[in-house]
């Protein structure tokens, strides 16, 4: 092999090779050298199996990926990349072989393997395919659905889309594109940061991958070949935010159990045979949980509702002990949705049958994964290459944006969005109800021109007619401000947007402070004025930030505890795992802004609230410092023993510099930017990069945390490509 590894010096791989499939190895190896217990965690989530090592808390989780059949799916896209692009499967192959010839060596310098017993384990040809799936599956909230459901039956019909935001998501970003008219240099900068929930080690991997056929900088996905969501060619850059689209439905099922142990579902077409299996999954500590894994025509049963009958002895046989999915018998076809089935359209009523909730999403029913676009983006020359290869995406749908060295720009969102009723973008739908089919063909794509400047922040815009809930507008409105302020934009003046803490989802809650001026004691008189007099800013030194703060979180309780939404603070009868979408506290903080003027609490309640929460905050001890309690609270495998040495943050959930927490519950941030980039097509060696922590998951080892203090501070590491200034590393 003519492999050859470079390091900058923040730790960064840029890796040489012969040729894409070797490069693919490399990437690979260095992958597993560098965060080697991170791609062993995100194996064994991807298929169900995290609970074997890291003990009961997993073990909702491993149930829902087991149920959802992601690594079988994993397994049915692979087949069919194989068949139809095998350039691009051989390709995925190589980057697998070399996380196998990596891990062991990775798994040494890891001290978490000893910690829990855990043994590397081997990544199929698939697994990378698996991870994709299970790093993405909740990125388009369908548990939303589940929330909108309860608020409807408990609340009223009127209300079912209250509370719609993007929190608490799971994902979100900034991006935006510069033409060069507005540059110093005359040529485009690409630049932004994806919000994801925060990890150590962090979900994005600075990385070179340079061959004859291409030499592409970027942020990689660890446990996943080339550069999927951002990247720099030296002619072309792309990045991409979450477009908030609609792609996964939810469907009641009716099943029933037949005396051989099987089990049928109601369709359309009347009651057809479902595929049904047992699987085990192994807890560390605990006995094995058997589970019963069930598909209907519409997809994988991921809820059951809560008595399906088990069948007497029934048969584990071909659950496989550690836990890897296990073919089942044919599914019902899907198509026999569209035959005509006279007097189905409502549920029997037989002894025995009992509710579930299916998922359906694209990949299971399509087979297609899109994995064919990462070589092809590595290849991009021009944004028209891009605009090519990201016709094949397929999930999650993004808005992408890409600039080039010819003055091309691109703004269009990319992915598969199924055509189908909007009832099903909405809510839980009948399985027997054909309205609620899928139509043949997906919807198509907008795209729209770049005129100066383009902003993506998970507003409603460009994906509006692909989506039901969007970001407010704040983030994307207070980017435009910003980038309309200057015509002469350079890399190191793009930072100053990434930065900024502004805060214009306060103007509402500001505004009710400003009516509750009567009746006040002189306590709360004074919190009232010092909000009124505060410039906006969430600096993670203010006190006044932390002060609103404090008055948000008691309006959010109080609003919370309100005997309108009494009906609502019973927990929904549904998975843990879906607790942060139907928690009443968290959809309250999120959906505040409306709240404060619209929904079932009278005005004069409202008003009556914030004065309460201004008498609460002034009478209590003085709030402090805004990052003294907004602190980073990273996700992490094994917790951190010593969680007090976090640091705090500044911004907010509707801050550019995006850090949510759940006001009225924490003030800790699980979600901030889990990458920042500028992309500069003039030079590539002017563009800049940072992730939360470094380039290395290994502790202890210099580059595993280095790059926190500039992430911290809003600035950005170097990009460096000149080999020269690189350091080789033998052997």
């Amino acid at each position: 092999m003519s492999i050859e590894v470079y390091r900058d010096a923040w730790g960064v791989p840029h890796l040489r090779a012969a040729d894409p499939e070797e490069l693919a190895f490399a990437q690979g190896r260095v992958t597993a050298r560098d965060r080697a217990w991170q791609l062993e965690v995100e194996r064994h989530r991807a298929q169900g199996t995290t609970a074997a090592f890291l003990g009961a808390a997993e073990l909702g989780w491993d149930t829902f990926v087991r149920r959802a059949r992601l690594a079988d799916t994993a397994r049915r896209c692979l087949e069919r990349l194989e068949a139809s692009d095998a350039p691009t499967a051989a390709w995925v192959r190589a980057y697998v072989d070399g996380v196998n010839d990596g891990l062991a060596d990775g798994a040494s310098r890891s001290p978490e393997f000893a910690e829990t017993g855990l043994a590397p384990g081997r990544w199929e040809p698939w697994t990378p395919l698996a991870v994709w799936l299970s790093t993405h599956i909740l990125f388009a909230g369908f548990p939303t659905k589940l929330w909108r459901d309860e608020v409807a039956r408990r609340l009223g019909e009127e209300w079912t889309e209250l509370f719609a935001t993007d929190g608490p998501g799971t994902a979100g970003s900034n991006g935006w594109v510069v033409s060069g008219e507005r540059t110093a240099s005359g040529a485009a900068l690409v630049a932004g940061d994806p919000h994801r929930f925060i990890e150590a080690p962090g979900v994005y991997q600075q990385i070179r991958l340079a061959c004859p056929a291409y030499d592409v900088v970027g942020l990689a996905v660890p446990g996943i070949p080339g550069l999927a969501h951002f990247g720099h060619t030296g002619s072309v850059a792309w990045a991409i935010t979450n477009a908030m689209a609609d792609y996964q439905d939810l469907y009641r099922e009716r099943l029933r159990r037949l005396p051989d142990g099987g089990v049928e579902a109601l369709g359309p077409e009347g009651w057809t045979p479902a595929a049904v299996h047992t699987e085990r999954i192994e807890v560390a500590g605990g006995e094995p949980v058997v589970i019963e894994v069930v598909e209907t025509g519409r997809g994988p049963v991921i809820i059951d509702g809560g008595g399906g009958p088990q069948s007497p002895g029934a048969d584990t046989s071909d659950a496989d002990a550690s836990g890897a999915d296990t073919p089942d018998p044919d599914a019902a076809d899907a198509d026999a949705a569209d035959a005509d089935a006279p007097g189905a359209d409502t549920p029997d009523a037989d002894a025995g049958v009992w509710e579930a909730v299916s998922l359906r999403y694209p990949p299971r029913v399509t087979g297609e994964l899109g994995f064919g676009v990462l070589p092809a983006l590595l290849r991009a020359r021009t944004v028209g290459d891009v605009d090519a290869a990201v016709d094949g995406w397929v999930e999650p749908v993004n808005v992408l944006q890409a600039a080039d060295t010819r003055g091309g720009l691109l703004h269009r969102v990319a992915g598969h969005v199924p055509v189908r009723d909007r009832a099903n973008s909405l809510r839980v739908v009948p399985a027997w109800d054909r309205t609620h089919d899928w139509a043949p063909e997906p919807a198509p794509l907008p795209r729209a021109e770049v005129r100066g400047h383009a902003v993506m922040a998970n507003a409603r815009g460009l994906a509006a007619p692909l989506g039901v809930e969007f970001a407010p507008p704040h983030r994307a409105a207070r980017i435009g401000e910003l980038l309309d302020a200057s015509a002469d934009w350079t890399p190191e003046t793009t930072t100053a947007v990434h930065r900024d803490t502004d805060n214009p989802s306060a103007a509402r809650l500001l505004t009710a402070v400003e009516r509750a001026a009567d009746g006040l004691s002189p306590a709360a008189s004074a919190v009232r004025g010092r909000l009124l007099g505060w410039d906006r800013r969430m600096a993670a030194e203010s006190t006044d930030a932390g002060l609103y703060a404090a008055v948000r979180g008691a309006v959010v309780r109080r609003l919370a505890g309100h005997e309108a939404f009494a009906a609502l603070r019973e927990p929904a009868p549904y998975p843990e795992l879906f607790r942060p979408w139907l928690a009443l506290g968290p959809r309250v903080a999120f959906a505040l802004e409306t709240l404060l003027t619209a929904g079932p609490v009278p005005a004069g309640d409202v008003d009556r609230i914030v004065r309460e929460a201004l008498e609460e905050v002034g009478a209590g001890e003085p709030p402090a410092a805004w990052g003294v309690t907004h602190r980073l609270a990273p996700w992490q495998a094994l917790p951190d023993a010593d969680d007090a040495r976090w640091p705090g943050l500044a911004g907010d959930h509707d801050c550019v510099l995006s850090t949510s927490s759940v006001p009225g519950w924490t003030d800790r941030s699980a979600r901030a930017s889990a990458a920042r980039y500028v992309w500069d097509l003039a030079d590539r060696e002017r563009s800049g990069w940072i992730v939360p922590f470094g380039a290395s998951g290994v502790p202890g080892d210099p580059h595993h945390r280095d790059q926190l203090p500039l992430w911290l501070r809003g600035e950005l590491a170097p990009v460096t490509t000149d080999w020269q200034n690189l350091s080789k590393e033998q052997g």
